[in-house]
């Protein structure tokens, strides 16, 4: 049997400050979001800045295109101050950044990064002229730069030159390499120009953002093999539900499997009135799932079979992950480790055992014609078994007094 290859080392990346964290370098791969209200309603915006911070959200991105959403941004960190919500904030700048930038110089100075995309920030002779102007903002601001090229808003002139490049060689490539070559040299022509402006070397994070998982990787791994700017990974259009996670993981899984990757965002389509949160739970799990870090203790369970015609086993796993994401708040401050605890709710005598001592607390429930009883297991060890009604209440009970008992900073 062939052995699976290890997740490769993180590829060498700048470290990069913004705000309260680190970028790059030795640092974790990141989480980022990004709010869908309207800047100017500070209310709103706030609210929901301080949602996705509390559900694990690292960075935090704004779309700043209007007037009175670059007056918002003061207000919106001051608030966020208030509530003692420290997340960065990003600025995400389209097409009039360079105005906006220049009429409001307190946006700049309450952001603690700055996105642009070369393809939307002017064309012919008015781009250079704007990029400068955002560039020039980071610089007095002090702020480091994303430098974001999408797939559906490219850098006309620049892939127009490249095309008529190619068309005139004796051995022209296909349209479609010419688009790829495009994206990468978008992300590091820009980034070479923002250093001649006088932005730091250690400025800089690029991203090439495609909405195909294939282009995605195929990009990213050219873009790492010719630079050592940190890195943001994420689908330009996840899509929406079961899509969008399986396309961003299927996406994201690779590329960071490969070491590339220093900031991730899982960019889903909620549904109507869903929370934006998701994102980020997605995120994290992806990250987690991968050994790359770890947020909250995971839950195993088994997905059923015709061995488990009751529904409790269910039942039971759903109350239990619920109560971990309710008391992990809590948790993560008083026991430090307690996110790599591994719990497993099984719902019968094939894995329930088995996978419950391979837990670090365990329970195996009994599947369709088996004893009404349920095994705990705590390290590998039984040490009671539950029966009646209350197994839920019970479960939940032994699963606090373990995290209580082994992660307190007393335990040894």
């Amino acid at each position: 049997m062939q052995n699976i290859p290890a997740l490769k080392p993180r590829r060498r990346s700048i470290a990069i400050r913004v705000g309260a964290i680190t970028i790059g370098g030795d640092a974790p791969v990141a989480i980022q979001s990004m709010t869908n209200t309207d800047t100017a309603d500070i209310e709103a915006t706030t609210r929901q800045v301080a949602a996705l911070a509390a559900a694990g959200s690292e960075l935090v991105r704004m779309t700043v295109n209007t007037e009175k959403a670059a007056a918002a941004v003061p207000r919106i960190r001051d608030r966020l101050a208030r509530q003692g919500v420290t997340v960065p904030l990003i600025g995400d700048f389209h097409f009039n950044g360079h105005r906006l930038l220049d009429a409001h110089p307190e946006c700049g100075e309450a952001l603690d990064k700055l996105r642009v995309n070369p393809g939307n920030v002017g064309r012919g002779s008015r781009r250079d002229p704007q990029f400068t102007t955002v560039i020039e903002a980071a610089c007095r601001f002090e702020k480091p730069v994303r430098i974001g090229v999408n797939w559906g808003s490219l850098d006309q002139d620049l892939l127009t030159g490249l095309m008529n490049e190619n068309a005139r060689s004796a051995t022209p490539r296909e349209a479609r390499d010419i688009m790829f070559d495009a994206m990468v040299e978008s992300a590091l022509r820009s980034a070479a120009r923002a250093e001649q402006i006088g932005l730091g070397h250690d400025q800089i994070i690029l991203s090439c953002k495609m909405s195909r998982v294939q282009d995605l990787i195929r990009v990213y791994r050219t873009l790492a093999s010719r630079c050592e700017y940190p890195l943001h990974l994420g689908l330009t259009e996840a899509g929406m539900g079961t899509k969008g996670i399986v396309a961003s993981t299927a996406g994201l899984a690779v590329l960071l499997a490969e070491g590339i990757g220093d900031t991730i965002r899982v960019s889903l389509t909620p549904e109507p009135g869903a929370s934006r949160t998701k994102e980020v739970l997605v995120a994290q799990e992806i990250l987690q799932t991968m050994g790359l870090r770890a947020f909250m203790p995971v839950v195993t369970a088994c997905p059923g079979c015709g061995r488990t015609t009751s529904t409790v086993f269910q039942e039971l796993a759903q109350e239990i992950q619920s109560y971990i994401r309710i008391r992990m708040p809590t948790w993560k401050h008083k026991y430090p480790g307690v996110e790599e605890m591994r719990v497993a709710v099984m719902g019968c005598v094939v894995n329930g055992p088995g996978e419950s001592k391979h837990a670090n607390i365990g329970i195996s429930l009994p599947g369709s014609g088996e004893r009404p009883v349920a095994p705990v297991f705590e390290n590998g060890r039984k040490t009671v078994t539950l029966k009646g009604d209350t197994i839920a209440a019970e479960f939940q009970q032994l699963v606090e007094a373990y995290v209580k008992r082994t992660y307190s900073s007393s335990a040894t």
